[in-house]
Formats: C-alpha cells, sequence, structure tokens
C-alpha cells in the first residue's frame, strides 16, 4: 500500500497512462489554473518550478493546454538547498526552514558545493515531454523552447488556440508533487491575427476543463483589478457556485494604489471561497530582465509580507511558498475523496471494454488447423441455424418493425399471391364479339345447329393462362425473401471474417439460384395441367341448364323492373288527376269517381302497387320479379319453353321443362346435365328466327350497345351463357392454383433449402485449402480489437495503481 505522500505521484502516473494510450475518460483529479491574461499565471508556475521554462510575450502565449506534473526526487546532494518546497525542508510545526539555518549547519565544503551546482547547472532538474518519451531536458531554455515549437506545430503560427494539451514533466528535488494545466488566458477582444471568436473558444476549452467535479480551480486574479471584474473567479462560479473547489490566488499585491490593500479579500470577507484566498507577489518585468532568481524572488516576496503593516499579521498564510503547500496538502486530501469514485468507474471502464473485446471475437489466436476447422465449421453452423430459424420463426433475434423471414413467406402466399388472383377478371379481355367469332370458328363451314363445346375450350385456355404471371411472382417473392434472410443469418463473430461471410452468402445464394428455375418450371406445369384437359365433369362446375336458368330469370326480374316502373308511372298520374278532382268535387262525387276508376284500374289488387309507400320501390321490384318469375314457371311459357328447345335440342324438352328446378336442388343434377350433351357439344340450339320471342329478352351489361347493334339476339344469350361458364370454370382453377402453387414452392425451394444448406456449406467451404483465406479477419476490425486490448490493458493498469493506493 502506497502512502499519502504517493498520492500525487500516483495520479501522475495514471494521467501518463490515459494520455499515452489517448485516452481521457476518467477525468483524474487535477489542478487548473485560470486567469486573464497577463494576470500573473506564468510567474506563480514558475516560481513553483523555481526555473524560467515558459514561453513569454504579448497577446495569446499559451495556446494549448500545458499538463505540468512536478515531481519531487531525492537531491543527489543528500543535502536540503535553500530554495526547497520539499517536504524535508519543512519542521515538525509544518514551518519552512530559512535559509539562515540550513547554512549554520552545512560545512564550508557543502556550500561549496552547493554554490557549485548552481553555477554549472547540474543534471539533478530535468524535464520530459510525454510526446518525446526518454528524452530528459536538462536545459529549461530547451524546455521553452519545445513547447513553442509544439505549440506552432498543432495550433499553427496564427494565434489560433488548440485543445491537444502538452504534457510535461519536472523532476526536481526542489518541489513539491503537484499536477496543475496551465489553460490559455481568457481574453475579451481579438487583438491582431486571433480568432473573431477566440474568447468563446477560450472560453469552451477552460470549461472542458474545470466542469469536471475533480478539478480543482486556481483561479489567478489581479490585485490591481477590482473583484468585481474578475473574469477567473467569474467563469469558476459557473461551474463552482458555492466555491468548494476553487482555490483563489491574488497576483501583483504590490501594485495596489497607494492608501488601498486586499486584506478583506484575502480574509474571505469579499467572496467567500471554502479553499480561501492566498496572496502573491510575482516577479516583475523589470526582474525578469534582470535576471533575478527565483530563489531571490521568493525571498523578497517574503520579506515583503513580514515587513507590510497590514499583510504581517497573515504573513505565514501569504507567498509562493505556502500557496505551494496548500495546493500540494488540497491536491492530496481531493485525490483521496475521488479514489473510490475513480475505482469504481475504472471497474465499470474494464467491464464494459471487455464485454466489447468479445464481441470483436476475443483475442485467441488461430493457429492451428484444428482450430481453423473447428472455428469454420462453427459459424457454418450458426450461418444454418440462423437460415432455418427465421424461415421457422423461431429464432432468438426477431424483428418487432417489420415482417421478415417466415412471416413474411406467409404474408407473400395468402395476401400479396392470393389478392393478385382475386383481382383477376377471367372475362375482362374477352368482348361479345370475341366470343361470337370463337362459336363462328369452332363451326367450320357447317350452319351452327349447336353451339360446340370446342368454342369453349378455345375461350377458356388462354383465360387460365392469366394465372401464370401471379404465381411466377409469387415465386420472384419467395425467392427475394430466402435471398434476405440468407444475408441476415450472419452474426458478429462472423463478421470478424469478411471473405467467410461473403463465401456463406455465395453459397446458400447459389443454392436458392439452382432450385429457382425447377421451381418456374414445375408453376408453369401446373397452368399447363389445367389447360390441357378442360374437365367439364368437374362437380362444382355449373351446368348449362343451371346457368341458362338463371340467366332467365335475371332478365325476366329486369323485363318486370321496366313493366312495373311504367305502371307505376302510370298509377302516379292516375292518383294526380284523381287529387285535383278531388279538390273540385263535393264527398258524393268523389266517392262516385273512385268508384268508376276503380272498375277501369284495378289498383287495390295489384300486390305491388303501393300508392302510399314512395320509400319501398326496391322492395316491390323484387317481390314484383318474383311474383313474375313465378307465373312464369308455374305456367307453360311459350318464350321459355322455346328458348330451351333453341339451346338443348327438341328430344330434350321433357328434361328441360319438368325437371329444371328439380335439378338445381339435386346433388345429380350437375351430372344429369352432363348427359344433355349432343353431338359432342355442350349445347343444343334449335332453328330459330332471329326476330323470334327472345328479342324481347333484355342483354346484360357486360354486353355494350355498340356490341349489342351488331349481335342478334341468340348471339347475345350464346355470348353471355359461355362467358358465364368461363367464370365458374376459372374460378375453380383459380382456388386450385390459390392452394397449389404454395405448397410447390414451399416443396421446391423453401424446405429444400432448409434441409440441404448445412449439407452444402460443409461440402463447399470445409476445405483445407481455402480455410486460411476463409479465416482472414478484417483489417478495421482487428485495429478496432488492437485498440480496444490496449483501452482494457490501460484500464487494468491504471486499476493496479489505484489499488496500490486504498
Amino acid at each position: 500500500m502506497a502512502s499519502l505522500e504517493d498520492l500525487i505521484p500516483t495520479v501522475n502516473k495514471l494521467q501518463d497512462v490515459m494520455y499515452s494510450s489517448g485516452i481521457d475518460s476518467l477525468d483524474l483529479p487535477i489542478l487548473a489554473v485560470v486567469g486573464s491574461q497577463s494576470s500573473g499565471k506564468s510567474s506563480i508556475l514558475e516560481t513553483l518550478v523555481g526555473r524560467d521554462f515558459l514561453p513569454r510575450g504579448t497577446g495569446i502565449v499559451t495556446r494549448r493546454p500545458l499538463v505540468l506534473q512536478l515531481n519531487n526526487i531525492p537531491s543527489l546532494y543528500n543535502s536540503t538547498t535553500p530554495d526547497s518546497f520539499t517536504a524535508e525542508n519543512s519542521n515538525k510545526n509544518g514551518t519552512h526552514k530559512n535559509i539562515g539555518d540550513d547554512l549554520t549547519e552545512l560545512s564550508e565544503s557543502d556550500i561549496a558545493t552547493i554554490h557549485t551546482r548552481e553555477s554549472t547547472n547540474s543534471h539533478e532538474e530535468w524535464g520530459e515531454f510525454l510526446h518525446k518519451p526518454g528524452q530528459k531536458f536538462y536545459d529549461f531554455n530547451e524546455i521553452r523552447r519545445e513547447i513553442e515549437f509544439e505549440t506552432a506545430r498543432i495550433a499553427g503560427k496564427n494565434k489560433g488556440i488548440s485543445k491537444v494539451p502538452i504534457n510535461l514533466k519536472i523532476f526536481s528535488p526542489h518541489v513539491l508533487n503537484l499536477t496543475l494545466v496551465d489553460l490559455p488566458g481568457i481574453t475579451k477582444v481579438p487583438i491582431g491575427e486571433q480568432p473573431h471568436d477566440i474568447e468563446k473558444q477560450i472560453k469552451n476549452l477552460i470549461l472542458d476543463y474545470v466542469a469536471t467535479p475533480n478539478c480543482l480551480i486556481l483561479a489567478v486574479t489581479p490585485a490591481n483589478v477590482d473583484l468585481v471584474n474578475s473574469e477567473s473567479l467569474k467563469l469558476a462560479k459557473e461551474v463552482d457556485p458555492q466555491g468548494k473547489r476553487t482555490i483563489g490566488v491574488v497576483t501583483k499585491l504590490d501594485l495596489m494604489d497607494s492608501g488601498t490593500h486586499a486584506l478583506d479579500i484575502l480574509l474571505g470577507k469579499v467572496y467567500p471561497l471554502k479553499l480561501g484566498f492566498v496572496g502573491i507577489v510575482n516577479r516583475s518585468q523589470q526582474d525578469i530582465q534582470l535576471n533575478v532568481t527565483v530563489k531571490e524572488a521568493l525571498d523578497n516576496e517574503d520579506h515583503y509580507f513580514k515587513r507590510h503593516p497590514i499583510y504581517r499579521t497573515i504573513s505565514d498564510k501569504c507567498g509562493t511558498r505556502y500557496l505551494a503547500k496548500l495546493l500540494n496538502k488540497t491536491l492530496m486530501s481531493h485525490i483521496r475523496d475521488k479514489l473510490p469514485d475513480i475505482k469504481t468507474k475504472l471497474n465499470n471502464l474494464i467491464t464494459q471494454t471487455e464485454k466489447e473485446l468479445n464481441s470483436y471475437g476475443g483475442t485467441a489466436l488461430i493457429n492451428s488447423k484444428a482450430n481453423k476447422a473447428g472455428i469454420i465449421l462453427q459459424l457454418i453452423n450458426i450461418f444454418a441455424k440462423n437460415f432455418t430459424s427465421s424461415i421457422d420463426g423461431n429464432s432468438m433475434d426477431i424483428n418487432t418493425k417489420e415482417l421478415c423471414g417466415g412471416a413474411r413467406i406467409y404474408y407473400i402466399y395468402n395476401n400479396i399471391f392470393g389478392k393478385s388472383l382475386e383481382t383477376l377478371n377471367p372475362t375482362s379481355n374477352l368482348t361479345a364479339l370475341d366470343i361470337k367469332t370463337a362459336i363462328r370458328n369452332s363451326t367450320g363451314p357447317r350452319a351452327t345447329l349447336f353451339v360446340p363445346e370446342l368454342a369453349f375450350d378455345l375461350l377458356v385456355k388462354p383465360q387460365i393462362k392469366l394465372l401464370l404471371d401471379p404465381s411466377r411472382h409469387c415465386v420472384e417473392l419467395v425467392f427475394e425473401e430466402l435471398m434476405k434472410i440468407c444475408h441476415g443469418s450472419s452474426n458478429t463473430e462472423l463478421a470478424r471474417y469478411p471473405n467467410l461471410k461473403n463465401t456463406l452468402t455465395d453459397v446458400v445464394s447459389e443454392l436458392l439460384r439452382e432450385r429457382l428455375n425447377p421451381t418456374f418450371n414445375y408453376v408453369d406445369s401446373l397452368i399447363e395441367i389445367h389447360r390441357a384437359y378442360i374437365n367439364t365433369n368437374h362437380p362444382r362446375f355449373l351446368s348449362a341448364t343451371e346457368v341458362m336458368t338463371d340467366i332467365l330469370k335475371q332478365r325476366e326480374m329486369k323485363k318486370n323492373r321496366v313493366t312495373s316502373g311504367m305502371a307505376q308511372k302510370k298509377t302516379a298520374s292516375l292518383q294526380n288527376n284523381i287529387t285535383e278532382n278531388g279538390k273540385k268535387a263535393d264527398n258524393n262525387s268523389t266517392l262516385s269517381f273512385k268508384n268508376n276508376s276503380t272498375s277501369n284500374v284495378d289498383l287495390t289488387n295489384d300486390p305491388f302497387n303501393d300508392v302510399n309507400a314512395n320509400d319501398n320501390n326496391l322492395e316491390r321490384d323484387d317481390a314484383r320479379s318474383n311474383y313474375g318469375s313465378t307465373i312464369s314457371n308455374n305456367t307453360n311459357n311459350p318464350d321459355k319453353e322455346t328458348f330451351l328447345k333453341y339451346f338443348f335440342g327438341k328430344e330434350k324438352d321433357n328434361l328441360m321443362a319438368n325437371n329444371i328446378d328439380q335439378n338445381k336442388s339435386r346433388p345429380e343434377a350437375k351430372a344429369s346435365d352432363q348427359t344433355g350433351i349432343q353431338d359432342g357439344s355442350i349445347f343444343s340450339t334449335l332453328n330459330l328466327n332471329d326476330n323470334d320471342t327472345i328479342q324481347n329478352h333484355i342483354t346484360e351489361d357486360y354486353i355494350t350497345d355498340e356490341e349489342a347493334s351488331q349481335l342478334t339476339e341468340r348471339e347475345q344469350l350464346e355470348c353471355e351463357l359461355i362467358r358465364r361458364l368461363i367464370v365458374s370454370y376459372f374460378d375453380i382453377v383459380r382456388e386450385m392454383i390459390q392452394d397449389q402453387v404454395p405448397k410447390a414452392i414451399m416443396c421446391l425451394l423453401v424446405n429444400h433449402c432448409k434441409e440441404t444448406i448445412h449439407n452444402r456449406l460443409v461440402t463447399e467451404l470445409y476445405k483445407d485449402s481455402i480455410m486460411d483465406e476463409l479465416l482472414q479477419e478484417d483489417e478495421t476490425l482487428a485495429q478496432e480489437r488492437a485498440n480496444c486490448e490496449l483501452l482494457l490493458q490501460t484500464y487494468k493498469k491504471a486499476s493496479v495503481l489505484v489499488n496500490n493506493i486504498l
């Protein structure tokens, strides 16, 4: 376990570890020196070090943060030097030994040695820069030049600033252990080549350091400036409003106007700070030009406070020597308070970094062929498992934002493919003239005694082919989804080896493409199978008698609607006449008129006329249609009987006339309808004149007025009959295709790939000749893992240093 005196050196080591690794995430305890330009910051630092080593000049001189580590080392001469700040120079009461006290205890040879060392600039004091490890600077003028060069190298020569710090370590027996950060002086107005927003840049840079709770703020204010105008105290108050971690330093006390003093400020009566204020007398510019040594300046400072009529009462708490001890003591106490938090943060960082390192695939090296083969086989198993799991829906990484995998395939089958089939209209590309032409062409040179079955076959086969494009599109969509599953089956470990990942994807993609054409061919064959044989004996296929009966009913209903509409108009006209006459006649004459009109037009006995129910026209029409249809069925309707004979032949008159209604209710109806096929046709016809009673029927809506003008009534009925039969047969085939295509895709494409993916991958990739190439790591990922390893080592090293203190 380290002693309290080792706290600051340990933190310095932590800083070296962090900065050398480019890490700034621990927020280690430091002292940040904040002040306006020409406030005396540089003089304080040089006095603490005991050497002139900082650049000087006008404008912004400090343009990069200077992280200054002061390390106390034993003296080479095993004696106490006059200007030392080390703890050995303090007596048990904590007072510093004066130069006279030291000299009385030294021999003449020791005194000669001291003067010789001071005159020859011995090598017991030196500086080191972190950016030049191992190189020692014994000449402090060289240190100044290196700071200037490094500042210009990063921040440029145009008075710009940079947040990249310069790390300087000073080793000397004349310093106390301290860690300070010299920050650029606060400025308000840009001068010369300074950027226009220099004030904002400097403030942001200072806040990056002082805003962290682990930073002690050394707020430097010149005594010849009113305290209320102190920029350093103002900025410190923003981040430390209660003044718990701010140390006030009042410089240039000797330059205050005559008759004024800063005693109340130093006693904390004007602006209270928990850590208090310390008064300083800096070396003047004249002292620097006259080469007044730091030791002489310290003696002059002590003499000033002891002789001053106001400050002599607090002289033991003023001066740079006292400031050095205060900073050393305060920083050690601050480090001791913050170390537990630092240790906890380090442990968390180690845990997070180890987790990140594991995500990169660990640090194990792959040397032997057995290890390489094992890794490849393991990654193949993981890839194949992820592929099948995505299809089956039991993957551990399920997307909650959109459908994917097996759920997407189900959606393709039932929503995309199913709806695309439902939207198909089997007769949208068939006009009545097309059907008429097909009927004529299928009869050849003979007269059309019958409507041949060949006409139906010729028309329905092209319509069945309409199912091909949606079916092939369904195959394409499933194939694309399987490709997406393939590309999404990689894991973090597999991303470590891009060649292996790409090869796995290529092999599975090739497997899917191999199965694509057989699936397409089978789907094509399904359509061709249904087109090869038109099974008009299918149990669900409507018979000609059913279709024709329905056509006749619809036409009869439409005709009745027209008739009822005309009757309603006539009734409304009569009612208006009755109402007008009633206004002119008395009650007797009105009753007589009603009786006379009723005898001519019997309105009360008409079940479809209700003069008081104007809102029920639709119900009346339907009722009238049913009523008319019933009458038509109960009586020997000559038009209907003639029409059925016309389509189904004379020898089937009794079957059509007597059993047409029974056929609808019997399961054997469809089969018995097929027995009516005569001479190789479904529909038999009679030779009737086109202007026969059939012309009273109204054509269906699918036949346009232009087409109706070109067709006879017989041709219109033939076209309507065949159109409905096409729709009926197409619906049967569509339903079978909707069921068979997904099954074919699952069998030939999806399930086949699931079952063979593992064997295919092992066959293609488990080869000694390509293992080295497959396991070649991604350069970017390897670099990230190396950085993560370095980071972990840094945190562990820092943890060891912290644990040695606690």
